[in-house]
């Protein structure tokens, strides 16, 4: 795992394409990772990458959380423990942080996402509406 740099940006890009895409026909509307500006979110050093561009997460630290803003994995790796690995990633830079806890939201539609996030010790606090979009938001609390 590594942070992404500027010369990754069209990979960094073609994935997100390439995970989101499939879910426009399900929530139907684009999911918010397609509107992100990835240039700025390199820059940011926010995007962490798999070393073969394989997966990425988005993280941004918060008051007292880091925010899992974007996770994404190749679709034609789905279920090979990339998306677990980038998970436990961001457990690793929440301590570095000193931050405590984790929260992230996903699509109400992205069940299977649901159920991954719950399987990883996430729990629901609640339902919202983001740019149109109904979002569960879930929390992680870090054992210390």
């Amino acid at each position: 795992m590594r942070l992404a740099h500027d010369g990754d940006r069209d990979a960094v890009e073609r994935l997100v394409q390439d995970a989101y895409t499939p879910w426009i026909e399900v929530i139907g509307m684009r999911p918010l990772p397609l509107e992100a500006d990835y240039a700025a979110l390199i820059a940011d050093g926010r995007v962490h990458v798999t070393d073969g561009l394989e997966g990425l997460i988005v993280l941004v630290p918060e008051e007292g959380v880091l925010l899992v803003d974007n996770v994404a994995v190749r679709p034609e790796l789905h279920g090979r423990g990339i998306g677990r690995a980038l998970m436990a990633h961001a457990e690793q830079e929440a301590r570095r942080l000193g931050l405590p806890a984790l929260r992230l939201y996903t699509n109400v539609k992205m069940t299977a996402n649901i159920a991954l996030y719950e399987s990883l010790g996430y729990r629901e606090t609640g339902r919202q509406g983001i740019e149109g979009r109904s979002a569960v938001l879930m929390r992680k609390q870090l054992s210390p």
